[in-house]
């Protein structure tokens, strides 16, 4: 559980870090190359999702991310022994959505610095790669890792029905 909480925090501390040294440095919608024609930081405030999605609902992502907020910490207390992977990117998605809530709730938005040049891609920020690499690796647990979740149901019962057919007869001998 100490490894998930430690993935968190480092996880707010970068993108609360990252985020405070564009507004320190930056005007409002000001650009600065990174990696020139690859990467560049271009300071926005986002009030909704990606591409400005749903820009008039900050308090249901606020309602959202709550939630999130909440119920990730129980999770990875009940299941978090299954697999590291599991594990970390639940950590991870839960690091995000805290330094987003961050935004939300002193700013009334969220900071966004980070922009592909090379494509048309939303500009975001380190709390929103800590929610995509966690999603991302939350996909291979479950494609690769988790065996139960894509079982079909007619095997699940034929395995029931045969170990109470072993059970009974281990009893009857």
């Amino acid at each position: 559980m100490i490894l998930w909480i430690i993935i968190a925090v480092v996880s707010v501390i970068a993108d609360f870090i990252s985020k405070r040294i564009v507004m320190a440095n930056m005007a409002l919608y000001d650009t600065a190359a990174f990696l020139p024609g690859l990467i560049e930081f271009r300071y926005i405030r986002n009030t909704g999702a990606a591409w400005g999605m749903f820009s008039d609902s900050r308090w249901v992502f606020m309602v959202l991310t709550s939630i999130a907020i909440i119920a990730i910490p129980f999770i990875l207390y009940k299941y978090g022994k299954v697999h590291k992977l599991f594990g970390i990117s639940l950590s991870l998605i839960w690091g995000g959505a805290i330094g987003n809530m961050i935004d939300r709730v002193f700013y009334g938005s969220v900071v966004d610095f980070i922009n592909f040049q090379f494509v048309e891609f939303p500009v975001f920020n380190i709390a929103d790669c800590c929610v995509t690499i966690g999603a991302a690796m939350m996909l291979v647990y479950v494609i690769f890792f988790d065996k139960t979740l894509f079982r079909d149901e007619k095997k699940k019962k034929e395995e029931k029905t045969n170990s109470v057919t072993e059970e009974n007869k281990n009893d009857e001998t």
